[in-house]
């Protein structure tokens, strides 16, 4: 029983660990929504999401063996140039990675290209997106975001002889971990509203998640580019290139206000 109790625990740590990008992007992409259905779409978005977890923690416990395994027709060589073997998850984390690399970068070129705007005009002018649509994103980059944590999960209730009773744990962290997201995911949209500055440094963040999505297919994939084999970034480095631009950001903002000052 206590085995239980400590890997439910663990696993509720973990999925809150590994939602933080996760987080992140909800709170980017539900300000795309009109603003009075924004707080709507999160609590949507992420109430479906949690039950498509369940259910994709259902199709992976019975097929995991069938999303690590190799496809025949994506595996192959150019002798010196490229090596891969492209499997279910590869495919996968792959297309998220690329999704939010493009959405990052289309996001940052527009703040960058516009003249003449508010920032807190931009989102009217360039015409949200409906409540919809975004629901479908959020709900669809969760799936994309959860796969790996529920496959860490899988592995770390791999101790518990019951399997119903590893089912039952596991679906439980998500439901827990589903709800902070919840709770948390208002309050980081709401500080981002307050501090639209800080925008730019979420979709840099967005982007580096996007890039440590595709090095994590990539290996997935066991691709090797010019003998070099793709490896993927830690969550670690990922924490760590975190911190370094938000002290950056934090610096440049007290720097600046310090030569306005002497004006």
């Amino acid at each position: 029983m206590l085995q239980v109790i400590f890997t439910l625990i663990m696993l509720i740590l973990l999925q809150a660990v590994l939602g933080f990008d996760n987080l992140l992007y909800i709170s980017l992409e539900s300000k795309k929504a009109p603003q009075t259905d924004q707080k709507r779409v999160r609590k949507v978005g992420i109430l479906i999401a949690i039950a498509l977890r369940i259910v994709l923690l259902l199709i992976l416990v019975s097929l995991i063996k069938y999303f690590q395994k190799p496809f025949s027709f994506l595996t192959g060589e150019i002798e010196n140039i490229i090596k891969f073997a492209f499997n279910g998850h590869s495919l996968i984390v792959l297309a998220g990675g690329g999704f939010i690399i493009y959405t990052a970068i289309k996001e940052i070129w527009y703040m960058i290209s516009t003249k003449g705007l508010e920032f807190s005009e931009m989102t009217t002018e360039k015409g949200s997106k409906s409540s919809k649509s975004v629901i479908f994103s959020i709900v669809l980059m969760n799936l994309v975001f959860s796969f790996d944590s529920i496959l860490a999960a899988i592995g770390l209730t791999k101790e518990i002889e019951n399997e119903t009773t590893a089912f039952i744990v596991m679906a439980t962290a998500i439901v827990v971990s589903g709800l902070l997201m919840l709770l948390m995911a208002n309050k980081i949209s709401i500080f981002l509203s307050k501090n639209r500055m800080y925008e730019v440094l979420g979709l840099f963040i967005l982007f580096i998640v996007g890039i440590m999505l595709v090095t994590e297919g990539g290996h997935l994939a066991h691709l090797k580019l010019f003998g070099n084999e793709i490896v993927p970034m830690s969550k670690t480095t990922f924490y760590f290139v975190i911190a370094i631009l938000v002290i950056i950001d934090i610096v440049q903002g007290k720097y600046q206000k310090k030569l306005l000052t002497q004006k």
